[in-house]
Formats: structure tokens, C-alpha cells, sequence
């Protein structure tokens, strides 16, 4: 029965997304002489197109250069500026080019919707001057973003804990990482906050308070091996990152042996973010369809947003010992009924050495039979071949990774899968 609403389900999405290409069609043809001029300009080269102006109260202008240089154009449909009303979360797709290295895609973020983008600049001025609307330049230099001044030697916890997901319980080694490894200055590679101007300093405090992400791109980079993609650069309040390949979406009816490798990848990636050398525990709060990616060459699988990514210093809990800080952690099912639906306490995620969330995340909203997404249930390894669902395995192992009936059954159940999992992988080969 819930298999027959799924199809269901996802006739409907599919019926929906025609008559929304069709309507799109009628748009265009009503907007034709808007077209041509669309095509001809290049907005990426406006500095308030990009909110430059806005700067300080930005994101940073390490690529500045670039974009005011025509090195960055829109790819097509991206230069149509009533499509934006579709884009809520404001990522374009662009190309990016440079004279040794030619043409490459890219992806552009404003990481925000132009209302979480507007509530920023009020924020910013009930700060300042208690009113929401202000000079929003000369309103940064009366915020909390300024007073940390030249003389200031560290960010310290004390100063930022609790701004975002990124920084909810920050370590004094977690923020000297932020400091050193920020790519929106020249003298990046000191943990120094002094060694920073002050326009710097204030883009990196903004960014750490309302969108953490390029921050969590740059502090765990993936030239190092971490499963993020690339932060490039930014201008204004446009934020450059590598483009990785199609969303993991894309993959949900993808043969059988490749959803297996791409499962058995999720499972690395849950591992390696919560059990890694650096003693740092990257919990993520947000796991959906969206968030990943996979690479179109290697088939990597890639984390495409972080804004919602919670570090807890191990070292420090170990060193602090706060209650129950050495009792293993069981994240509860959460059976709601919507997308992407999570369970947890970020207190707990902080105090704790040993949790299982991020093995719970990655089961429940992307791979068991309790994923939804789109109007569809079943999760990534839905519909195995008849050997493999009269078996039993498999399913077992999904059900006790999402909703275990043993005390600690997940953190068995979750290296069980991986090694499953990669066993049927080996097979296929």
C-alpha cells in the first residue's frame, strides 16, 4: 500500500514539474524582448547586483578581481532575472574562466533567501541603533563585529559561542583553526585576530554569526580530504564553491550497484565526521536529498551544503569532563512524517565523546525505508534484488541503524551496514 502512494506520489511530482516547464515556456515567450537584453549583461560584474556596497556587512572580496574582471558569467537561464522567483535559496550555476586553466563550472551561493539576506541588514541595524532600517555601513562599526579591534590577540568562546550551529560549543582550538585558516585575507595562516584589518575581521565574525558555511569549507577544506566541496571565494554577498555534480536526488533510481557505492559512501562520510584524527566531531543537523552531491568523473559523494554543521571539540570534552560526558549517546527516531526530519540536542552533541547521530541521520533521511523526500518514500536502497530482500539482511540492518530496538544497537548496526554494503559492492564488480 505505501509503496502504491509512493508511485503515486511520484506521477504527481512529475505531472507538476511538466506543467511548470510549459507555464515557464508561456513566460518566456511574454518576456522575449526582456530576454535578449538579459543575455547581454552581465549582472556578476554590478557591484549591487552582488552587494558589494554592502561590504563590510558581506561575505568577503577575496574574488572581487574576478568578478568585476567578466571572469564569472551566469550560464544561461541563470541571467533571467524573473526566474529568481523559483530560486529561494538564491544558488546559480555559473562559469568561471581563466586564461591558462579556460572555461569551469562553478556554483554561486548568496547563502540565504532575499528574505533571510534582509533580516540580516535589520539585524545588523537593531543592533547598531535599535531601529530596523539604518546606513548599514556605518551601523557595522557600532556592532558587537567591531569592537573585537586590532588589539584583540584571539576570538576567544566566550565571545562567539552560541552565534551559530558552527561555533554552538567552540573550543579555543576549534576558533584558532576558523582564524588561521580564513581565506578572505591576505595574511591568512595566523590564528592571530589582530593580524586582521578591520574590515576582515568584521566579514568573518558575520559570517561565523548568520551563515557559517564558508567557514566550515575553509577550516575542514577537501584538499585535505574532508568531504566538503571546495570554498573558492567570494564578493560580497555572493560566495563562490567548486561545482561537484548532479544532487544525489538525481541518483534515487540509479541501478543497483550504484546505489549501493553511493550508500556505502555515506556511511564513510558519517564516519569520518564523527571518528577522525583532528578529535574534531562534525555532527550534521541538516541531511537531505539536496545537501549532497555526486562528482560526474569519480563518483564521489560530496556534502554541498554546511550551513547547519555543528563541531564539538572531543579533546575539550575530555578535558572538561562535563556529566555523562564518557556514556555513549543514542539519538532517538524521529517518525514525523515530513522530509528530512531529525531528532537531537545540540547540548548533548556537545558533551558527549561517543554519539551516534550523524550514523542516525544518514540512515533515517537518506537510505531506510523511513526517508522521504519528494513525495517519495523508500530511501536510497529501495527495491534490492530478490536475493538480497529474501535474505532480510539488508533491511534489518537499515531498520536498526534508523530505529534500533537494542541499547546501542545503532553503532553495531552502522559498521554492520558499511561492511555489508561494501561486501555487495565487491560482488558487483
Amino acid at each position: 500500500m505505501l509503496r502504491l502512494l509512493s508511485l503515486k506520489f511520484g506521477r504527481l511530482y512529475r505531472c507538476l514539474k511538466f506543467l511548470f516547464v510549459i507555464g515557464l515556456f508561456v513566460i518566456l515567450l511574454m518576456n522575449t524582448h526582456n530576454l535578449f537584453a538579459s543575455f547581454q549583461k552581465n549582472e556578476l560584474t554590478d557591484r549591487r547586483f552582488i552587494n558589494l556596497n554592502k561590504c563590510p556587512a558581506c561575505f568577503g572580496t577575496s574574488w572581487c578581481r574576478k568578478f568585476m574582471n567578466g571572469q564569472i558569467s551566469f550560464e544561461t537561464w541563470g541571467r533571467l532575472r524573473f526566474l529568481d522567483f523559483f530560486n529561494v535559496k538564491n544558488v546559480y550555476f555559473a562559469q568561471y574562466g581563466e586564461p591558462r586553466e579556460g572555461t569551469r563550472r562553478i556554483v554561486l551561493k548568496r547563502l540565504g533567501s532575499n528574505q533571510e539576506l534582509a533580516e540580516i541588514d535589520q539585524k545588523i541595524c537593531k543592533r547598531a541603533t535599535g531601529r530596523p532600517r539604518c546606513d548599514l555601513i556605518q551601523a557595522m562599526y557600532k556592532t558587537e563585529f567591531a569592537r573585537l579591534n586590532g588589539d584583540v590577540r584571539l576570538l576567544t568562546p566566550e565571545v562567539v559561542e552560541g552565534w551559530s550551529d558552527l561555533v554552538h560549543c567552540p573550543s579555543q582550538r576549534l576558533l584558532d583553526r576558523i582564524v588561521r585558516r580564513y581565506a578572505e585575507t591576505k595574511d591568512s595562516g595566523s590564528f592571530l585576530l589582530k593580524n586582521l584589518k578591520d574590515t576582515e575581521r568584521m566579514q568573518l565574525l558575520m559570517t561565523l554569526a548568520f551563515n557559517p558555511e564558508p567557514l566550515v569549507l575553509q577550516s575542514f577544506p577537501s584538499d585535505e580530504g574532508w568531504p566538503f566541496a571546495k570554498y573558492l571565494g567570494a564578493c560580497g554577498r555572493m560566495v563562490a564553491v567548486n561545482y561537484v555534480g548532479e544532487e544525489l536526488w538525481s541518483f534515487y533510481n540509479a541501478p543497483w550497484e550504484k546505489r549501493v557505492d553511493l550508500a556505502t559512501q555515506l556511511m564513510e562520510i558519517a564516519e569520518q565526521l564523527t571518528n577522525n584524527d583532528f578529535d574534531f566531531a562534525l555532527y550534521l543537523l541538516d541531511v537531505s536529498f539536496d545537501n549532497f552531491a555526486v562528482g560526474p568523473r569519480d563518483g564521489k559523494v560530496i556534502v554541498v551544503d554546511a550551513e547547519n554543521v555543528l563541531v564539538a571539540d572531543k579533546r575539550l570534552i575530555k578535558q572538561n569532563k562535563p556529566e555523562n560526558w564518557d556514556v555513549w549517546y543514542e539519538s532517538k527516531f524521529e517518525d514525523c512524517d515530513k522530509e528530512a526530519c531529525l531528532s537531537f540536542s545540540k547540548d548533548i552533541l556537545c558533551s558527549r565523546v561517543t554519539v551516534d547521530h550523524n550514523y542516525y541521520a544518514i540512515c533515517q533521511n537518506l537510505l531506510s525505508k523511513h526517508a522521504m523526500w519528494r513525495g517519495t518514500t523508500g530511501g536510497l536502497l529501495h527495491d534490492p534484488p530478490a536475493e538480497i530482500a529474501k535474505d532480510g539482511r539488508l533491511e534489518a540492518l537499515l531498520d536498526e541503524c534508523a530505529n534500533p530496538k537494542k541499547r546501542y544497537g545503532r553503532f553495531q548496526a552502522a559498521k554492520e551496514l558499511h561492511d555489508y554494503l561494501a561486501q555487495l559492492g565487491n560482488k558487483a564488480r
